[in-house]
């Protein structure tokens, strides 16, 4: 299957620091493709390159076969990619019904918004019943679900997540990766971070690994999850 997403080359530094360095990555529409490494080995630096919001960035992105060099977070939300940061980013103090309409803001048109509310609403009925309910007293799972409805709102070719299933209840951690083979298979990239490597693969189509600012390995998840190095490194055991 053809990439939606290319990067080449892409390298990023915090504070005159290299975190990554020479990342090749890509990710093919209605595949989910997960990045795994230790904590510290650049997966969430990797995320926030591609998003433009690291201090300093180089190297060539594209979706779709178009150059994003230069573009702000705004332009990229615009051209197809959105992003679920580690961090929970509801707005606490407005309701569940606030959180979506904020949004959509940059739709623009009242009756789209309206549509596309109601699309990810029956992607996420547990939130419709919290419409009115203040974000900021919505389970950790219940606000990560509705991060992933707002981030939908835009109709992304691309949706990247970063740690999803943090500090989840294992209930919560099953329905998040349910959403998210949903957004496989309606045709979305999913480019997502995950430390729940055995759950993370086993939904995966491809997956990447990274140690200290590098891709080490790429393969087709099923690859991944048996071999022995991956294994024993990130899951905790060797393969029976």
């Amino acid at each position: 299957m053809s990439a939606l997403l290319e990067a080449a080359g892409v390298s990023a530094s915090y504070g005159g620091r290299r975190i990554i360095e020479d990342v090749t990555l890509r990710a093919a529409a209605g595949e989910i493709t997960t990045l795994i490494g230790h904590n510290g080995s650049g997966k969430s630096t990797l995320l926030k390159a591609i998003f433009n919001i690291v201090p300093w960035r180089e190297g060539m992105i594209r979706l779709d076969g178009r150059d994003l060099a230069g573009l702000a977070p705004d332009k990229l939300l615009a051209a197809g990619i959105a992003y679920v940061p580690q961090d929970h980013s509801v707005f606490p103090r407005l309701t569940v019904a606030e959180n979506l309409r904020m949004g959509g803001y940059v739709l623009g048109e009242a009756r789209l918004l309206r549509e596309r509310i109601a699309t990810v609403e029956a992607l996420f009925p547990a939130l419709v019943a919290r419409r009115a309910q203040l974000a900021g007293r919505l389970s950790g799972g219940e606000q990560r679900m509705l991060e992933v409805a707002r981030a939908l709102l835009v109709d992304p070719k691309l949706i990247m997540l970063d740690e999803p299933s943090i500090g989840l209840a294992p209930r919560m951690v099953d329905a998040v990766f349910q959403a998210v083979q949903v957004l496989r298979d309606q045709g979305k990239a999913v480019l997502m971070v995950e430390q729940n490597v055995r759950k993370a693969l086993a939904i995966s189509d491809r997956g990447y690994v990274m140690e200290l600012g590098r891709i080490r390995v790429e393969d087709t998840a099923a690859s991944l999850i048996g071999d022995e190095r991956v294994t024993r490194l990130y899951m905790g055991k060797r393969p029976a």
